[in-house]
């Protein structure tokens, strides 16, 4: 009987907040992800020796984050390393001039953004398997 009277006052709870135009918690966080990823560009990096640059953009309130993932067709176990320069600051990468490596899943770039920010990524091969990479960065 406890069971039944919870269930019934989630579902009320939930009824008042879509009745005031409040989306539950777990809805604005898949609302907020796919306006965010909704957004993103997608570009092609081909192999060079030294790293290479995509931009300059400029953050929005679309994405709190700057998100990279790839898009490729191809075999298993290529990946890209990057990192995020904020131009107006820098000319080195964030997170002490270091890259992160990225596959299929999005990953983070640089967290906590503020919107209206200037950057660059960059974008530099994991190995030489990273011939032709299709990928996108959400922001």
């Amino acid at each position: 009987m406890t069971r039944t009277r919870a269930f019934a006052s989630a579902l009320l709870t939930a009824a008042a907040l879509v009745g005031a135009g409040v989306a539950p918690a777990s809805a604005q966080t898949s609302t907020a992800a796919t306006s965010c990823y909704g957004g993103a560009k997608t570009l092609t990096y081909h192999y060079q020796s030294a790293a290479k640059e995509y931009g300059t953009y400029t953050t929005s309130s679309r994405c709190n984050d700057i998100n990279l993932r790839l898009l490729t067709d191809g075999p298993q176990g290529i990946y890209l390393d990057a990192c995020v320069v904020f131009v107006d600051h820098t000319t080195k990468c964030n997170n002490d001039d270091a890259y992160t490596t990225h596959g299929t899943e999005w990953g983070t770039i640089a967290t906590d953004v503020k919107d209206g920010t200037h950057f660059v990524v960059r974008i530099h091969a994991y190995d030489i398997d990273a011939q032709n990479v299709t990928f996108q960065i959400a922001y």
